[in-house]
């Protein structure tokens, strides 16, 4: 039933879950409730960073969601639309007074929704109350501040989920819309009971040594934790993973205690870098520094293409394009080392190349990305610019050529050492050249003539050089 004082929505976004759920509970606390979900045909569908691999991983969370807020007694709302649209005829239908959310630092897309709906709720009257949910801070006066703030607000305690929810009666929810998944058979299932279980599996057995095995595509699929899709649609929050850690810390070992650290700092660094989003939305679309946007004018479509298609004749990182596309995720240091190739061996603009890796991360998190493309192309003030050489990385961690040999079947019949380098060992080579084509560019000389150019712009903007 809708009480006289009117039905409270509590709209889920980035936030796909019940535990530690700052709006939900107190929205339950406070009266008959609306559990909407929104799925936005411009943001879902249409969007240059998003892809039916992310929503199939979405719909999954959904499904999971449902069945744990029908079992408190109120079923998940979906409804397919604009935000102000959907919201507005839920007010009409069911006198809404209150919209509780989760703060959310998402894309210019997002953000300028949430300034959409800022302004439905003032001019309708519309109490819209947000609530942070990470350690990122919206409005940050200063730099200096931040990590203070974050502390604090990791320090807290968790937010126990509601016992029982009472549903707003009568409000007709729509199914959630299928996709055809193209990665279904490699992708991560999404939902919060997948993201509770999947952390508690590598708390027990899989973080020690967690510090070295996140450097190797071949380790790390299973030496990472594997949260990234589910710290990104907030299927487990990031607090719930601070205190967890703390715990595990009072009874670990010393080498497990290491182990801890460094992934507790993953953490640290994730909202460190979506801070940079949240207080610069621009950044997913102009470089912090507009001189660098006219550096890298020009695309090359031949290179782009090769590049998308992991075909650049560099086999690592051939393989790790086409192990990206089919899985949905990798580890950090290859997409570092992918959009480093990118954008100083191919010279391609980062805008050029960024929304595609976007679609193919499942994980993406649009704070995390941005920042991450920008910095390894070089567009930011940090004095530090790696340049990762293609071949090192191939050999540093793939050195039987494993992995290569999985996604680059191409080459697969080459030995442990031509297989890094198979332009080298033409008489392996030649058995298919055909098929695999030769190096798109000279990696040294292509970089020394980007390092260059990187130089003279910092230099002109009177910024520090690169190293």
């Amino acid at each position: 039933m809708t009480s006289n004082l009117g039905a409270h929505i509590v709209w889920f976004k980035r936030d796909l879950r019940i535990r530690d759920h700052e709006p939900l509970t107190r929205a339950a606390l406070a009266g008959p409730i609306i559990p909407l979900y929104i799925c936005e045909p411009d943001l879902v569908w249409s969007n240059h960073d998003h892809d039916p691999r992310h929503w199939a991983f979405v719909r999954e969370c959904l499904q999971d969601l449902d069945h744990t807020l029908t079992s408190l007694g109120a079923p998940l709302i979906v409804r397919s639309g604009g935000a102000v649209q959907i919201l507005e005829e839920l007010r009409v239908a069911h006198n809404v007074t209150h919209v509780w959310a989760h703060e959310e630092t998402g894309n210019l897309a997002t953000f300028a929704r949430d300034r959409d709906v800022i302004a439905w709720a003032s001019s309708q009257r519309v109490t819209f109350t947000e609530i942070p949910q990470t350690g990122v801070v919206r409005r940050l006066a200063s730099r200096d501040d931040w990590g203070n703030i974050r502390a604090r607000r990791l320090s807290q305690s968790l937010v126990s989920a509601p016992q029982h929810i009472i549903p707003v009666t009568g409000v007709r929810s729509e199914e959630i819309p299928h996709v055809n998944d193209p990665i279904s058979t490699h992708r991560q299932r999404g939902g919060e009971s997948h993201a509770r279980k999947l952390f508690g599996e590598f708390l027990s057995d899989r973080i020690e040594g967690y510090e070295t095995r996140i450097s190797s595509p071949i380790t790390a699929w299973d030496g990472c934790s594997r949260l990234s899709p589910h710290l990104a649609y907030g299927c487990i929050s990031s607090r719930e993973i601070i205190k967890a850690i703390f715990e595990e810390k009072k009874h670990a070992s010393n080498a497990k205690t290491f182990s801890l650290d460094a992934f507790e700092q993953r953490i640290a660094w994730r909202d460190h870098f979506m801070q940079k989003l949240e207080s610069n939305p621009t950044i997913e679309t102009c470089s912090y520094f507009s001189a660098f946007d006219d550096m890298r004018s020009r695309i090359d479509q031949h290179k782009l293409d090769a590049w998308i298609e992991g075909r650049t004749g560099f086999p690592f990182v051939d393989a790790c394009l086409r192990s990206l596309a089919a899985t949905g995720w990798i580890n950090f240091r290859m997409r570092a080392m992918l959009v480093s190739f990118a954008a100083n061996d191919l010279w391609l603009p980062w805008q050029s190349f960024a929304s595609q890796l976007a679609k193919w991360f499942v994980d993406y998190e649009p704070g995390i990305h941005w920042s991450q493309v920008q910095m390894q192309s070089g567009t930011t003030s940090n004095v530090t610019l790696r340049v990762y050489n293609p071949i090192k990385q191939s050999r540093d961690h793939d050195p039987d050529g494993s992995f290569i040999r999985i996604w680059v079947p191409e080459i697969a019949h080459l030995d442990d050492d031509a297989i890094h380098e198979p332009w080298k060992h033409s008489a392996q080579f030649i058995e298919n050249a055909r098929a695999y084509p030769s190096p798109v560019v000279d990696h040294q000389r292509a970089t020394q003539i980007s390092l260059r150019e990187i130089d003279k712009t910092r230099a002109a903007l009177g910024l520090s050089r690169r190293r």
